[in-house]
């Protein structure tokens, strides 16, 4: 329901110029790419992985398409080598993928023993292992309170550095046993795993995704068409917080002084309008199939047409 409802909210054209700043394993891709005939499709991701096994999905339905081993922070940049400087629709799918989390190898999962890694892009020398081993207490609970909202940010992140005097902390099963230990019994009975806010917050500060997402944002606006639109899904609050207030500002129209006369026409209006003024939900047959979507919000905006 969320694939269709993002790629409907398109409003694809066959001619068109799309991006998909988030290619993951391609379903995106293949569903826009298939309503294009003459139009092209751009799809950028850092993970390799992701553009090897998605390359012969979408060659299955047209060679209409273009991949880009890069971080769609940088898509106007990209776009502009390629030539291209305004598009028709750009789809943005926020967050892990499901393959990701699913390879242990990647160190993604607080379920599954790996080396700590979390790294969208294997290339680049940060990772979870040296978030955990390397920065200091202050550092690891502001990532831990802010990206991860986790309440006992403090406890653990001091707990984390007393272990690591004994031996570095290697794996993501000692990162879960180092949370399990520094929270109280009340916080363990609860339901949830006690880990996921804490592999969250450091998968986030691995990767800048907050500060990536800001620059694709901002990108992805000044790269729209008239009459182009921009379909966000995101997964949790700080994202669609970001792309709320991005949007909302985006659609307001720039300050008058109410003391100036103006005509009915010649009141400036917004770039962009809004064509989702709240998020739309997956229904609950797909939250039923797919346990992700509970937490996904799709948000639209449109560039006006000059």
């Amino acid at each position: 329901m969320m694939l269709k409802a993002a790629v409907d909210g398109l409003q694809v054209k066959p001619d068109g110029i799309y991006v998909d700043g988030t290619l993951g394993r391609g379903g995106h891709s293949a569903a826009i790419l298939a309503k294009l005939t003459t139009g092209r499709l751009y799809a950028f991701d850092l993970d390799e992985t992701a553009l090897v096994e998605s390359r012969p999905r979408l060659a299955a339905v047209s060679d209409r398409f273009t991949l880009f081993h890069a971080n769609f922070k940088d898509m106007r940049d990209v776009m502009g080598q390629a030539d291209v400087t305004a598009v028709d629709g750009i789809l943005l799918d926020l967050g892990v993928s499901s393959p990701q989390c699913a390879d242990p190898a990647r160190g993604f999962s607080y379920r599954a023993e790996a080396r700590l890694d979390m790294r969208m892009d294997q290339s680049q020398p940060l990772d979870a292992y040296a978030i955990v081993n390397q920065w200091p207490a202050e550092r690891l609970a502001a990532i831990f309170r802010e990206y991860g909202e986790e309440p006992f940010a403090g406890p653990i992140a001091r707990h984390i550095v007393s272990r690591r005097q004994q031996g570095p902390i290697v794996t993501t099963a000692d990162l879960v046993e180092v949370i399990r230990q520094s929270l109280p019994d009340r916080v363990l009975s609860r339901k949830g795993h006690p880990a996921k806010q804490v592999f969250q917050a450091l998968r986030i500060a691995v990767n800048d995704e907050m500060g990536n997402l800001g620059q694709a944002l901002e990108q992805g606006l000044t790269l729209l068409a008239p009459s182009g639109r921009m379909a966000v899904i995101s997964f949790q609050s700080l994202e669609d917080g970001m792309v709320k207030a991005t949007f909302r500002k985006a659609s307001q129209p720039p300050y008058i002084d109410r003391h100036i006369p103006l005509r009915q026409d010649e009141i400036p209006q917004p770039d962009f309008r809004l064509i989702t003024a709240k998020p739309i939900m997956a229904d609950s047959h797909e939250q039923e199939a797919n346990h992700r979507s509970h937490s996904a919000r799709l948000r639209i905006i449109e560039r006006r047409d000059v």
